[in-house]
């Protein structure tokens, strides 16, 4: 049997957001992750791509960035004055939009905030940056690792003594940054249907991960967690809450934190080895002898054999898998967290909803593959739209 099933896909009109329409402006990472999020719970997402980027030759085929899944596209040169009657057609009709420029650009285009609420007042305009819409850094470049630096979080991220470890663009761009656009989005978009008018959502990554280690802040206020990185109980200083190379090369995660749990992986991995004695896990300073003697353990046996032996217990210890092994796992395929969809096997919406599924609709567009569909629904007749692609305005 298969570890996936083909996600749900002929009824467009489900998921918690159904009936919600969203313009997207074409950007990367967190933008377009956050209109992902949105389309996966039933918004009708359309993604404003650039008329430049637009090859009908690829149309029909699922475009390879899964990052753009669930919506239409339609190719507009955002710097001419018919594109911008475009995009401003589309918002007249639209819940909500989102676009990641740097601030001012979409201003100088036309499109922004004040020229979209003249058409439409009750419009939730979602603005994705990295520093914010106003700050000293705003008007520059920067990149995930920036973010985490100047937050803190990057600070705390990394062994004992060594340099901090950027963690991918997971942390910045997708948990500070998109998926704060979405949840800010959908909050706005509650307050209108509530009675309120339609405002700005300013979605940093600065904040977005600000917010996110709040926790570290808190346990730094309780004496709890201490400055250097790599020397607490949850980055890595604490030998229960470590990875472990096992016979084969792999890595088995341990998370055994509480008494109870740490108990149950001692009696079932039968540890420690002669002639390691116990140690008292509660005294720091003997983190290392004890990390030392598990290192030693959890070599006497392949990462598969731990992980059979621990996996159904509360020993709290997980194999670490590769990008290509973890769809396949047992438990994973068991909730179907991921998904074959158009020949991809990728993962699937979430949270789940048991009344209003999410679910991925379309395959990710190629840029202007709906755009003679999209116009005719905004009230452009064929005629305007021959125009508007002779002039370049659409592709």
């Amino acid at each position: 049997m298969s570890a996936y099933r083909d996600p749900v896909t002929a009824d467009l009109a489900t998921g918690p957001l159904s009936g919600v329409r969203v313009v997207e402006l074409a950007g990367i990472g967190p933008g377009p992750f956050a209109a992902m999020m949105l389309a996966d719970l039933g918004a009708d997402v359309i993604r404003v791509d650039r008329v430049t980027e637009v090859d009908a030759t690829a149309f029909g085929t699922p475009h390879p960035d899964l990052l753009n899944r669930g919506r239409r596209s339609i190719g507009v040169d955002l710097k001419s004055a018919d594109g911008r009657e475009v995009v401003l057609a589309l918002v007249r009709d639209a819940d909500a939009l989102v676009e990641g420029f740097r601030p001012g650009v979409t201003e100088r285009l036309g499109v922004g905030p004040a020229d979209c609420h003249a058409v439409n007042p009750g419009l939730v305009y979602g603005r994705m940056t990295g520093w914010g819409q106003d700050g000293p850094n705003a008007p520059y470049a920067g990149h995930d690792i920036d973010y985490l630096a100047l937050t803190g979080a990057l600070h705390g991220i990394g062994r004992a003594g060594e340099p901090p470890v950027p963690p991918m663009n997971l942390l910045g761009d997708f948990g500070g940054g998109g998926m704060m656009l979405a949840l800010g989005v959908v909050s706005a978009l509650y307050a209108v249907r509530g009675g309120a008018t339609g405002q700005v959502v300013d979605a940093a990554i600065v904040d977005g991960v600000a917010v996110l280690s709040t926790q570290i802040h808190a346990l730094h206020q309780l004496g709890m967690w201490r400055n250097p990185r790599g020397v607490n109980l949850l980055d890595g200083g604490a030998p229960f809450y470590d990875t472990y190379e096992c016979a084969d090369g792999r890595y088995l995660a341990v998370g055994a934190l509480e008494p109870r749990f740490y108990d149950e992986l001692v009696r079932l991995t039968g540890f420690p080895l002669p002639p390691d004695e116990p140690i008292d896990r509660t005294d720091p300073a003997n983190w290392p002898a004890l990390r030392a003697a598990w290192a030693r353990l959890f070599r006497t046996r392949t990462r598969d054999e731990w992980a059979a032996l621990l996996t159904a217990s509360d020993a709290c210890a997980a194999p670490v898998l590769d990008w290509r092994e973890a769809p396949e796992h047992p438990h994973l395929a068991a909730r179907k967290t991921f998904v074959l969809s158009d020949g991809v096997v990728q993962p699937a919406p979430a949270p789940r909803f048991s009344a209003t599924p999410a679910a991925i609709r379309r395959p990710p567009p190629w840029p202007g593959e709906h755009t003679d569909e999209i116009l005719g629904e905004a009230g452009f007749d064929r005629d305007r739209i021959s125009r508007l692609r002779a002039s370049g305005a659409v592709g």
